[in-house]
């Protein structure tokens, strides 16, 4: 099924004031099997694995791993797996291409420059994401509005430009971070133990630091870069 902006437009509005399950029961009936959850096992990440668990118990899951995660990532993926039953698709960076962005710029790049630490998202995670979306006609992500400056203006349901015009659905955009870990608390869903050490958004282990006090919530994230600049490239952004 493949829907066209206008379309999208009148789902997002009629979405917008209703809870995730509902916008997720929706998506698992009109847009299975070409949909999959992406997840890098953020707080977000996992109440929405709760959720669909609970609506699809075989919904499709894919996560990208860089290579630079934390140990503590990998251990909450095996939990998951474990308490959901799932079978998670994997995807890894292509491995001439990191070879060569090492030999070219170093294991560390991303300190450099903006432009260095774009490039490492790339190879990392936006050429792996590309992959991972070949062949669906939608995705489904944790995105929130309150999350960073970059992403106030995501809406619920969206036509993914970036990647083909295929439907980018985020059932949490109008979620608070209390809503999630609300969630989170109340349903007994495991979650990343990093965030019980400060830290409130949580990527690869070199460009991730928990958070001091009175900082935004993705400050840790790329935190020697401006606020506008924290993407990597998965979430285009206008």
């Amino acid at each position: 099924m493949r829907l066209n902006k206008d379309e999208v437009e009148k789902l997002a509005e009629s979405f917008e004031n209703k809870e995730p399950q509902e916008l997720l029961k929706w998506a698992v009936d009109e847009l299975r099997p070409r949909l999959a959850l992406s997840a890098s096992f953020s707080v977000e990440d996992v109440t929405l694995i709760d959720m669909l668990s609970k609506i699809d118990p075989k919904f499709r899951i894919f996560t990208l791993d860089t290579g630079r995660l934390d140990q503590e990532t990998y251990s909450l993926m095996d939990q998951i797996r474990a308490r959901y039953s799932l079978q998670m698709e994997v995807y890894y960076p292509n491995t001439a291409s990191v070879e060569k962005m090492v030999r070219d710029y170093g294991m560390n790049l991303f300190y450099g420059s903006v432009s260095h630490r774009r490039l490492c998202c790339k190879v990392r995670k936006v050429e792996p994401l590309m992959r991972a979306l070949s062949g669906l006609d939608a995705w489904i992500t944790g995105l929130r509005r309150g999350q960073s400056v970059t992403r106030t203006e995501v809406k619920k349901i969206e036509i993914d430009d970036a990647h083909g015009g295929i439907v980018k659905i985020n059932p949490l955009a109008d979620w608070s971070d209390d809503q999630v870990w609300e969630y989170v608390k109340k349903s007994s869903v495991p979650h990343n133990t990093l965030y019980d050490k400060g830290y409130t958004s949580i990527g690869c282990e070199p460009c991730t630091r928990p958070i001091k006090s009175g900082e935004a919530i993705r400050a840790g994230r790329w935190w020697w870069e401006s606020p506008e600049e924290k993407e990597c490239g998965l979430h285009a952004h206008k």
